[in-house]
């Protein structure tokens, strides 16, 4: 068992809080098909990232107009499917053993999407802070998602450790100047070893909150859970 101290956490959304892999996985595939795209290369560059980001990086010729136009195609296509989107094991039990005020939901998804799965999910009535890709500017990982959710927070990114399981979302909280807890639902060690991981867990069943020395303080037991790993599914 490993303790962890911090004064606040910083969640991803998507393979963190909510099991969305069969839903981003339909969009992304019907998306490639209509560009004539390999689904499986598609999916693993958009992991992580804004739907507008990967959208830029995978039609690099096209213009701003088409760029919007299927970020709009594929937004409105992922909050149309919401019926396998659930929470991910001990997520609601690790959500609700924190104070709202000590933790936010940092996303790719816009607010639309994050709300539309989190609610699905039964955790938006757990979330006070939320950062989404309509409140920022750089997609991870650049820093600026995690330094708008540590600012949320009132916090100094040193105080606060990110929750990822995509290796851009890992660079980016590293970026940020924050810890990173990452979770091995859809990404394999070695790669969030390599982006920058200072502890992997399986998920957030792994993680207890434990009585901390201070209000502000969180106290976080990580379970050991290396002999048993989780095995990433990323479709």
């Amino acid at each position: 068992m490993t303790r962890i101290l911090c004064s606040g956490l910083l969640f991803d959304m998507d393979g963190v809080l909510v099991d969305s892999t069969a839903a981003v996985a339909r969009a992304w595939t019907n998306w490639a098909i209509k560009q004539g795209m390999v689904p499986e290369f598609v999916i693993k560059t958009a992991h992580g990232r804004t739907s507008l980001a990967s959208v830029q990086v995978l039609l690099p010729h096209a213009s701003d107009a088409v760029h919007l136009q299927e970020h709009a195609w594929l937004e409105q296509t992922e909050i149309d499917d919401v019926a396998d989107v659930i929470a991910l094991p001990g997520t609601r039990e690790l959500l609700s053993a924190i104070p709202a005020s000590q933790f936010a939901v940092v996303t790719s998804a816009t607010r639309r999407l994050a709300e539309v799965r989190l609610r699905a999910a039964g955790l938006l009535e757990l979330t006070r802070h939320l950062v989404t890709a309509t409140d920022i500017q750089r997609s991870k990982p650049d820093p600026e998602p995690y330094l708008s959710g540590a600012a949320a927070l009132g916090l100094p990114p040193a105080n606060c450790i990110v929750i990822e399981d995509a290796p851009s979302g890992v660079r980016s909280g590293k970026a940020a100047g924050c810890r990173v807890l990452a979770i091995r639902t859809t990404t394999h060690d070695p790669e969030l070893l390599a982006s920058g991981a200072d502890w992997l867990v399986n998920d957030c069943a792994s993680i207890r909150v434990a009585a901390a020395a201070s209000p502000r303080e969180l106290a976080l037991d990580l379970a050991g859970d290396s002999r048993n790993p989780r095995i990433p599914q990323m479709s």
